[in-house]
């Protein structure tokens, strides 16, 4: 009678351990078992494209499981992000979050915010320049300032992205930042920054506010100049061309960001093995490498980081769209 109730002490001891095992084995431990989808809000060939492609490669490096990139375009941004958001929180979903989430419900073209998402990992910043012809009739940023101040409302008129878009608001941010209405420059909307530069190097413009990446063909060309980029470093891709930090000691930073996130309600398990594995992607030969040669800012934030950024960009962004009466 011992040995059974030995026997059985032992076996119901071994089903414990087992199931202590069981339940001690991460859920996701062998996450990823297949490819993963990576949605892109932007169209193919463009530079978040790019982004996304070369990350995913990288990433597929690191979780050797496929990364496919999707382009889901349409609605300034909408679509892309919303189908980021309506994906199954499982993790093989994510997507390539640009700085829109910040600013699309403030101009009531979706009721998605930041708050929608899962922050992952931000890999990218973007600081705007101030662009303006080489043979235009400013000599320095702060001859162009001083005609923003001085000249009548609408004498000036600057370009570089859609309406409401984020060169847009970052021009508009910096003359608020320096005590300017953020309507005393006439926005020409323009359907990026390529025609823009354009419009600029012929006279139709006066000033170009967008990445100094894409102005820098026409840069090397001579027909136009930067005359600072607003950042509180230069950058490294373009040393030459000075802060607005240096030149009207200014510290405002308003950009373009690009991070990976997933829908609301992911595993924490997932994200941070997410994170672990992007971090290893960015910091890839394969990632710096490119970003470097287009010229794009690398800016790295964990998960809690990115989400902490968002939310205040959030805010920043909303006082802005406010001021340039876009809010709906």
């Amino acid at each position: 009678m011992n040995k059974i109730n030995g026997g059985s002490k032992a076996l119901r001891y071994s089903l414990l351990t087992a199931m202590i095992a069981l339940v001690s084995t991460p859920a996701f431990a062998d996450y990823p078992e297949r490819p993963l989808t990576l949605i892109v809000p932007w169209a193919a060939g463009g530079g978040t494209d790019a982004t996304a492609r070369t990350i995913a490669r990288a990433l597929e490096e690191q979780l050797g499981q496929n990364v496919n990139v999707v382009n889901r375009t349409g609605g300034s941004g909408v679509v892309g992000h919303t189908a980021m958001l309506n994906a199954a929180p499982d993790g093989y979903t994510i997507g390539l979050a640009t700085v829109e989430v910040n600013t699309m419900h403030w101009q009531g073209l979706t009721d998605l915010t930041y708050e929608d998402l899962t922050p992952i990992a931000q890999i990218n910043y973007d600081s705007p320049g101030i662009q303006v012809a080489t043979d235009g009739a400013f000599e320095s940023l702060d001859a162009m300032m001083e005609a923003i101040r001085t000249e009548p409302k609408g004498s000036l008129t600057a370009s570089g992205t859609g309406q409401g878009g984020i060169w847009h608001l970052a021009f508009a941010g910096f003359l608020m930042d320096q005590d300017i209405p953020a309507d005393q420059v006439i926005w020409i909307p323009s359907e990026g920054s390529a025609p823009a530069m354009t419009e600029l190097a012929s006279g139709g413009v006066d000033i170009v506010s967008t990445s100094v990446p894409e102005a820098r063909s026409m840069i090397d060309a001579g027909r136009v100049k930067s005359f600072a980029v607003m950042a509180s470093e230069r950058l490294a891709a373009f040393p030459d061309i000075p802060t607005t930090q240096e030149l009207v000691g200014s510290d405002y930073q308003v950009g373009a960001w690009r991070g990976i996130v997933g829908p609301r309600g992911m595993d924490a398990e997932v994200v941070a093995m997410l994170e672990s594995a992007i971090e290893a992607a960015y910091q890839s030969d394969i990632y710096q490498d490119f970003m470097e040669q287009r010229g794009f800012g690398t800016e790295w934030r964990n998960a809690e980081e990115f989400g902490q950024m968002m939310q205040e960009m959030d805010a920043i962004l909303g006082e802005i769209v406010e001021q340039v009466d876009l809010a709906n």
